[in-house]
């Protein structure tokens, strides 16, 4: 039998880890469960599991990615046809997920109920989750606006989709708090009701940036790990013409200013990066997967936003734009034609690279 190399036997290793913290988690709860039982479990020395994971909550939101991106592979019922059943569906695949009052203390369904408390617990981990929840309700927002009526006038949505994860999140801490308390069907029921509500709140204001910088370079992003886009499921193409944010876990919400920027079907990409890979890159992995395994299975694929959402946690894509990864970090590329042609660093980067001009390639051509 062939030896495994040394990265197929990191790889058998790591799943052994997250296959054995998912049983430890399941049976004793995060707050009771133990490194050293975890690796009794998995066969393997403590330290082969902190080589791994920095620690035991990293772990824990790596088990509930991984869980968040299988959910989100399962076939989900027939999607709504406009903005209201659509988020009604959205509301139903949510709740469906949630554990019942007839559930067992620990189980499977009860699972992730310590998510919040260890999140609220570091504020390493509370602001990434607001910019990470920003960014689901752009997503969201985005494909309501998607459904609006033929002939409407477009009306931004994000407001509206805040709302909605408020309620829905409010229901995950209740169905924990006080199972049995909440109705499954008067959360779809209020969150049907948002729709057409008047929230205000217009396209993102956008202080005075410098415009983007006219650069000519190619563009060659690796290819291995290969990217995937946690709002399709699907492998992202990044060397497709249009706009590419790297941008840190603290500066996500920017992304929705190229959204507005860019030309009217124009590819979106934002490329997730962090300064602590070991336990933030699994938790917005965890939270994006969370909301777009729901939206895939309630929204028509139509409806889809436009936006994709990349996570880069070993910094390779970064590297490749030659931006040094980390939380505040926000940098925009104008992609065309396989090349950089626009560039532009810091805040209002995301719209200053949107809304660059377009080179005139005929030009350059007949320079040439």
């Amino acid at each position: 039998m062939a030896r495994l190399t040394r990265a197929q036997s990191q790889e058998r290793n790591r799943a052994k880890v997250l296959s054995a913290a998912r049983e430890e988690f399941t049976e004793l709860g995060f707050r009771d469960a133990k490194i050293d039982g975890i690796a009794e479990r998995a066969g393997l020395t403590r330290g082969a599991v902190y080589s791994n994971f920095p620690g035991k909550r990293a772990l824990y939101f790596a088990v509930l990615a991984d869980l968040a991106a299988r959910d989100a592979e399962a076939p989900g019922p027939e999607p709504g046809r406009d903005a209201r059943e659509a988020l009604g569906a959205f509301a139903r695949a949510w709740v469906g997920r949630l554990p019942l009052a007839t559930d067992g203390a620990h189980g499977p369904a009860w699972l992730g109920m310590d998510l919040m408390p260890e999140i609220l617990a570091d504020e390493r981990t509370r602001r990434p989750f607001a910019q990470l929840m920003k960014l689901d309700a752009i997503l969201l927002g985005l494909a309501l606006e998607r459904l609006r009526p033929p002939g409407a006038p477009l009306a931004r949505q994000v407001r509206v989709a805040e709302a909605a994860l408020t309620t829905l999140h409010g229901a995950t801490q209740m169905a924990a708090a006080a199972p049995g308390f909440v109705e499954p069907f008067d959360v779809v029921s209020v969150c049907e009701r948002l729709v057409g509500l008047e929230l205000g709140g217009g396209a993102p204001i956008v202080p005075p940036v410098p415009p983007a910088r006219p650069v000519d370079r190619p563009w060659s992003p690796p290819r291995e790990p290969e990217p995937a886009d946690l709002v399709r499921g699907e492998r992202a193409d990044l060397t497709a013409d249009g706009v590419v944010a790297i941008l840190g876990l603290h500066r996500l919400e920017a992304v929705e200013e190229a959204v507005r920027a860019a030309p009217p079907g124009a590819r979106v990409t934002a490329v997730m990066v962090t300064g602590d890979p070991g336990e933030l890159a699994p938790l917005a992995r965890l939270v994006v997967a969370g909301l777009c395994g729901c939206l895939r299975e309630s929204f028509p694929a139509a409806a889809w936003p436009r936006l994709r959402v990349v996570p880069d946690d070993s910094g390779a894509l970064a590297a490749a734009a030659g931006v040094a990864a980390g939380d505040d970090t926000e940098t925009a590329l104008r992609v065309a034609g396989g090349r950089v042609v626009a560039r532009a660093d810091g805040r209002g980067a995301c719209h200053a690279a949107a809304s660059a001009p377009a080179p005139d390639r005929s030009r350059a051509k007949r320079q040439g």
